[in-house]
């Protein structure tokens, strides 16, 4: 019941957060969701897929953490815990340091900021390393294979969001103030040499 009442905490603060900023944006007349939105070829596609992915796995993550499945042990389960809070924590830092710039998905319609300020020193995707952080943990303390294998998908797809749209988009946008500050910070976490 500890795990169950931990899991359904952090999906909620997770995905509350999430959803406050939309509507918090919204009310400034600000689209956030962009996934899909406007592209086409294999930028829509990717886009798409991501957001099935990631609506697979949280339908997936609520259905085991309602029916309390896990094959781990409790050291793997509490580890899972922890794990996944940390990813609450840096996507509600991420997004909050984002500011009005945060989108899901790319807006190519809208003028945003580079931010390279606040926890964007230490990692080029901070959101997305929270939404990976998420799933691992939330896996390790209901796991089974059909959540294991939809979270590695979901997790596929983010990084395919950021290696084949959001930085070829940042590049495009941003281009030399986006080049220098990819060689100083890391895609994922920690600064470069």
């Amino acid at each position: 019941m500890g795990f169950q009442i931990a899991g359904i905490a952090i999906l909620l603060l997770f995905y509350g957060c999430y959803l406050i900023k939309m509507m918090s944006q919204w009310k400034k007349g600000i689209k956030t969701d962009q996934i899909g939105k406007g592209k086409t070829g294999p930028v829509k596609t990717i886009e798409l897929t991501m957001k099935a992915a990631t609506y697979t796995v949280l339908a997936t993550e609520i259905i085991s953490i309602a029916l309390n499945i896990s094959y781990c042990e409790t050291a793997v389960r509490i580890a899972g815990t922890l794990i996944a809070a940390t990813g609450v924590a840096i996507f509600i830092v991420s997004v909050w340091t984002m500011q009005d710039s945060w989108r899901a998905g790319v807006a190519k319609t809208e003028k945003t900021r580079l931010i390279t300020g606040g926890i964007y020193q230490m990692s080029r995707n901070p959101a997305f390393l929270g939404f990976d952080l998420l799933y691992i943990g939330i896996a390790m303390m209901f796991f089974h294979l059909v959540l294991l294998v939809i979270s590695l998908f979901a997790i596929v797809m983010l990084h395919l969001q950021i290696v084949k749209v959001e930085e070829n988009f940042l590049m495009e946008v941003f281009g030399e103030e986006y080049r220098g500050y990819r060689q100083k910070v890391c895609r994922y976490w920690g600064r470069k040499r």
